[in-house]
């Protein structure tokens, strides 16, 4: 068995660091970020390729109890996941092929989303942080080159009112 996802202390004293050390512990942490969020909540993911991003999601889709399995939506840019009980719609979104900003990402109608959804865009930044002034950015690091390290570092960090109060702490769990 795996050892759990270990704490680091952030550079921001509103984020929280997590070890994360195989790709069942990155699910496992989208699950339990799934309990912190609600309809209206934007969650912004960054890292490299193959960092986790979709990983993470994917353990999202299962916290928020949604339909269809959570596979990257880089060539159809986005997905929406309905809840299968009574919570929030997932909207993932995949911007990494979009080179213009919140221009080109207004074809998806995500302002239109965000108020009844979870919305998760993985490489969002320069992107959709126009759509509102609170948002989770999750960025994951991950070794790169020629390396086989299942390490990653996740850094959570809450911006804007709505993510003063929340417990981030609980991730670390």
């Amino acid at each position: 068995m795996e050892a759990p996802a270990a704490p680091h202390s952030p550079a921001d004293p509103g984020a929280v660091e997590i070890t994360v050390n195989a790709p069942e512990q990155m699910r496992e942490l989208g699950r339990r970020l799934a309990k912190l969020l609600r309809a209206g909540d934007l969650v912004m993911l960054s890292g490299e390729l193959g960092a986790g991003k979709t990983t993470l999601t994917r353990g999202l889709g299962e916290g928020l109890d949604v339909r269809g399995a959570v596979t990257s939506p880089t060539f159809v840019i986005a997905r929406v996941h309905p809840s299968l009980g009574d919570g929030p719609p997932l909207v993932h979104v995949d911007a990494y092929r979009l080179s213009g900003g919140l221009d080109e990402m207004e074809d998806l109608d995500l302002d239109v989303s965000l108020p009844d959804s979870v919305v998760v865009v993985e490489w969002g930044e320069g992107k959709v942080e126009e759509l509102t002034d609170e948002r989770l950015q999750v960025l994951i690091h991950r070794a790169v080159g020629d390396t086989t390290d299942e390490v990653r570092h996740v850094t959570v960090t809450g911006i804007g009112d709505r993510w003063v109060t929340a417990d981030l702490g609980v991730l670390t769990a």
